[in-house]
């Protein structure tokens, strides 16, 4: 290639060649951008064509950013379709798209959404000029449990470890920080708004949770949870000293549930005289009935690693603070031993709720 060529071709920003025919969906092949540099004097985006735009790759980040761009031009945009979880999905040419239309792509690291890391990868093969924004840069992560398989799809690349750290509000803090650096990086001249943003939310929403979680499970007696759902929840347990007992013990929300997991499931609840298991809200119901008709459970109630969003929570406009406090905190007041269905949540919270459809 001469240097006339590579020079126009080095030009050819990813908004370009969309607009031309879309031929950057799902190869990106022949197609290179200018460099690295996101900044804009007006705040615009890649190609000065309107406000930057981020876009993410996980439901708790999106919301977290969307926070942070509070009272800012900067555009936030969750890429998982609403009733889905963040991993275990494979998404149409119509993400790739948008990751590739985008000034910033929020991820959570490697080895987590196997799509994600694709996605990364063609950008960074083909040179695409999106900014990569690692929420989970700097967070300490545990090990994994030990039931489960390190070389799991979505946890090898992990080293053992557990990638859910959001469930911990204080490990949430980190990304919290890493997500306005990165909103720094694509748009300084909001700076001072951002980084404003970004205190408050973590000093009066995250430690606000950690304090409401901290007061549950100090008021417990009982410090196991029997979870009839996969293993996303073991960060609750290590900041709040409670053991997590999930029922499906790999990190896959669709993962299948063993003869042996039910076995085992059984003496927990036996050994721990547990009324009431959690569900997850975006997962099978089955096993949860089945512990239902089996065992001295009197009923199964909601919890999310917050990884997706009902319809219902779109219109009430939920993000994780909600999600928290009117889905994972009641549910945990009741299965810990504290309360009783219908002593926790707003009015009706139990009707709704109390062994869900």
């Amino acid at each position: 290639m001469d240097n006339t060529k590579q020079s126009n071709a080095e030009t050819f920003t990813r908004r370009r060649a969309l607009t031309a025919g879309g031929v950057l969906v799902t190869g990106l092949a022949g197609c290179v951008s200018s460099g690295n540099d996101t900044s804009s004097t007006n705040n615009d985006g890649a190609n000065g064509d309107g406000p930057a735009v981020a876009v993410a790759s996980f439901f708790s980040f999106y919301d977290f950013a969307r926070k942070l761009a509070d009272g800012t031009p900067i555009q936030v945009k969750n890429l998982i379709p609403t009733g889905l979880h963040g991993h275990g999905w494979e998404p149409n040419a119509s993400v790739t798209k948008e990751i590739i239309e985008a000034d910033a792509f929020l991820h959570v690291g490697p080895g987590f959404q196997p799509w994600a890391d694709r996605a990364i990868q063609t950008l960074q093969d083909d040179n695409v000029d999106t900014q990569l924004i690692n929420v989970r840069e700097g967070v300490e992560l545990v090990d994994l449990a030990a039931t489960l398989d390190p070389d799991e799809e979505g946890v090898g690349k992990q080293q053992g470890k557990d990638p859910h750290f959001w469930l911990d509000p204080d490990r949430a803090k980190q990304s919290v920080d890493n997500i306005a650096d990165g909103l720094v990086e694509l748009a300084p001249e909001q700076e001072s708004a951002v980084r404003t943003n970004a205190e408050t939310y973590k000093s009066e929403t995250l430690e606000q949770i950690d304090r409401d979680y901290q007061a549950i499970f100090d008021a417990a007696e009982r410090n196991v949870v029997q979870l009839a759902a996969h293993n996303a929840f073991q960060y609750i347990g290590v900041r709040y000293d409670t053991e997590m007992v999930p029922l499906v013990t790999n990190l896959a929300a669709s993962g299948d549930v063993k003869p042996s997991d039910i076995a085992e499931a059984k003496e927990v609840i036996d050994e721990n005289d547990i009324e009431y298991i959690a569900n997850g809200v975006f997962e099978s119901r089955r096993p949860a009935k089945q512990l239902l008709n089996e065992t001295r459970v009197e009923g199964y109630l909601p919890v999310t690693p917050y990884a997706g969003v009902r319809e219902d929570w779109v219109e009430n406009n939920w993000g994780y603070e909600e999600i928290a406090y009117n889905i994972n905190m009641p549910t945990f007041e009741v299965v810990l031993g504290n309360k009783q269905p219908d002593e926790v949540g707003p009015d009706g919270w139990s009707d709704e709720w109390l062994n869900f459809e």
